[in-house]
Formats: structure tokens, C-alpha cells, sequence
């Protein structure tokens, strides 16, 4: 599940004393393409009431997709703040500040629209405690653009979840998932039962926020073994510096559920990715094994967000989001790995080949 990095250069505004609305500022303009997958994310994945209130947070880079967000929420008529980074401290951000967390406090739904900077994760951890705890609705949407709101966003999201159920009830069930591509992936997920899966479709409920675009299943895994070559994308800040990583894969080895290495003919992406996954003492653990299940996507396009959603399998290295998975460890970072053209196996049934889903939706 995500993250790039991008330094706004727009002069900070005052800070409002009494948030409503925009605050001080003027409702932007917005390209009317973004309407539909504004529509979509109000009123088909967190299925925004009239009575309830929303909490938008953005910043100047997506200021414009946020506009065309809170439009959709005034259709509804929906009481909303929207809350701009760079108006209430300087980026990156290492704290989330205190008339935000008081807002989400009051708030059923909240919207998290904005490109990531390296070190945020912290301040967006420290969101996501008050979305669990108080389990609001929650679209993540971490370096959303102008692309994926024109695919990912624009997904057929009822279909998306009908497919999701039906392979999250499969692997329930199940004692293991094997993962092979064309490229040289081949791994085995051994599966933990005392593990929730989660179903993260673009139907958000209070149980689970969801990233948007939506359309995958997770969970934490008992153990994965194998090698997975990275000819996807990689999450976190690193996608943004290295994008599509189709020319120039990274090929890495698990052993006992840890990282073991890391190959790439782009030895800067390789020592990137290394130092990043040996941040702290589980930063190397899978802490996150998944399928996306976004049958609206065609490929890869170098964005996280869209990209982990992408049929197939991804992994992620660090925290397992215990508080919905049950895990019972932790780690300060989270970093995904996404590949290309899955065959998955469920036990011994295949679901997937050349990354093609054989269950019907």
C-alpha cells in the first residue's frame, strides 16, 4: 500500500483562525476531466452523505484534483474543511499539526490528497491513528495526478469489488500462494491464519481505509521464500526517482520472510532500495503480501498508487499494518515492489495466468 517527492514553491498563506470550507482561500479551478473520478471517489467508494462531515487535506501541487473532490462533495452537500500543507507548516512534513487532527476528530470522512515528501511518513501515521481509532472513511490518495485520475479513478469499482470478494474468500481458506512470471519471479507465501486478509476494492467502510484507486486483497504473511524481480515499480519515495522500472529491473531474494538481497544493473536504485529497507530492524521483513485486483488497469504506468492495484502480486517490506492484520511487530517503514504478468497458484488452483484472472467478477 504507498508514496514521491515534490517541494512547492507557492508563498504559505496565513493560517485561519476558523476553519470552514476553503478558509482563506478561494476555491480553485479544476479540469472538468477530473469529474468523473471525483465523482467516483465521493459517491461510489466512500459514499459521502449529506449529514456527514468531511475532512480534505491537500497540498498546492493537488490543489486541483482536491478542487474537483469538494466539488462532488458540495453536489452532496456535505459540510467539508480542506486543509493545504504548505498553509500550516513547512514541507516535508514531520508532524501532523494539531487543527487537523482535531478536524478528523469531527469528522465520518476524510480525504488525504496530496504527493508524498520523504520523511512524511511519520505525520501520516499519525493521521491513520486517528482514522483507525475512530474508523472514518478514509480515501488515501498519496501522489495522485492527473493520469490516474483519468485510468485508475475511472474504474468500474462495483465490478472491482465483486472480484476482490471472490478471491479474498479463496485465500482464506488457503495455506499458501505461489507467484511466478515470465521474468524470473518465483515465490511462495506461506499464509498465517491468525493473519486477517483485507479486501481494499475502492468500497471503503469504516473497517479499513483504503487507498484510491482502489482493487486489492492483503495480508500479513506467515513467511515468504523466493526471488521476485522487480520490473513493476518500487513504492514509497523511490518511485518517483526511478519511476517504471520495465528497462532496468531489481531483482531481489527472500529467505524466512526477510530480505536477503538486492541486484539491479541501476546501482543506485539497489543501494536506494537497500539502505531504505534496512532503516530499522524489520524495515527488511514482508510485512505486506498482496494481489491486486483492478481489472480496469492495462499496465504498469510508474505510479505506486495505481500501480500496487494492477492485477498480479506485490509485496511490501515493513510495517504490516497490524492493526488491521493482527501482526503483532512493527517497523517505521513500509516500501511496495510490484511486478508484471502473474501466474498465481491458491494452494494448487490457478487464478491468474500471464496476468490474466481465471475467476470471473
Amino acid at each position: 500500500m504507498t508514496i514521491p517527492a515534490e517541494q512547492a514553491n507557492t508563498p504559505t498563506l496565513p493560517l485561519r483562525k476558523e476553519p470552514g470550507g476553503w478558509g482563506t482561500r478561494k476555491s480553485p479551478s479544476f479540469d472538468p476531466e477530473f469529474t468523473p473520478g471525483a465523482r467516483n471517489a465521493v459517491s461510489v467508494c466512500l459514499r459521502v452523505q449529506a449529514e456527514e462531515k468531511v475532512c480534505v487535506i491537500t497540498d498546492e501541487v493537488t490543489l486541483q484534483i482536491a478542487a474537483a473532490i469538494v466539488r462532488e462533495l458540495e453536489h452532496v452537500g456535505a459540510p467539508y474543511n480542506v486543509w493545504v500543507l504548505e498553509d500550516l507548516a513547512s514541507r516535508p512534513l514531520t508532524d501532523l499539526s494539531r487543527e487537523v487532527i482535531d478536524d478528523l476528530e469531527t469528522s465520518q470522512v476524510s480525504i488525504f490528497a496530496v504527493q508524498a515528501q520523504k520523511n512524511e511518513l511519520r505525520s501520516r501515521m499519525q493521521m491513520t491513528d486517528v482514522v483507525n481509532r475512530r474508523k472514518i472513511r478514509h480515501a488515501h490518495m498519496v501522489n495522485i495526478n492527473r493520469q490516474i485520475m483519468l485510468e485508475g479513478m475511472r474504474a468500474d469499482f462495483q465490478k472491482v469489488d465483486r472480484l476482490s470478494a471472490k478471491v479474498v474468500e479463496m485465500v482464506r481458506k488457503a495455506k499458501r500462494v505461489r507467484a511466478k512470471t515470465a521474468a524470473g519471479t518465483d515465490l511462495t507465501a506461506e499464509l498465517n491464519h491468525n493473519y486477517r486478509w483485507l479486501k481494499t476494492s475502492g468500497i471503503i467502510t469504516p473497517e479499513k481505509w483504503g487507498n484510491l484507486p482502489g482493487g486489492e486483497i492483503f495480508t500479513t504473511p506467515g513467511e515468504v521464500n523466493g526471488t521476485f524481480v522487480i520490473d513493476g515499480v518500487v513504492g514509497d519515495y523511490l518511485c518517483a526517482k526511478f519511476g517504471n522500472l520495465r528497462e532496468n529491473p531489481l531483482t531481489i531474494h527472500m529467505k524466512n520472510n526477510r530480505l536477503t538481497e538486492a541486484h539491479s544493473d541501476n546501482r543506485e536504485l539497489e543501494d536506494d532500495f537497500w539502505k531504505y529497507t534496512h532503516t530499522d530492524e524489520n524495515s527488511d521483513r514482508v510485512g505486506e503480501f498482496a494481489i491486486g485486483t483492478n481489472i480496469d488497469l492495462k499496465d504498469v504506468i510508474g505510479q505506486i498508487l495505481q500501480d500496487e492495484k494492477y492485477p498480479g502480486v506485490h509485496i511490501a517490506f515493513g510495517s504490516p499494518y497490524g492493526a488491521h492484520t493482527g501482526a503483532e511487530w512493527d517497523s517505521s517503514t513500509h516500501i511496495d515492489v510490484v511486478g508484471r504478468k502473474f501466474n498465481i497458484w491458491v494452494d494448487e488452483q490457478q487464478i491468474m495466468e500471464d496476468g490474466k484472472f481465471l475467476v470471473e467478477a
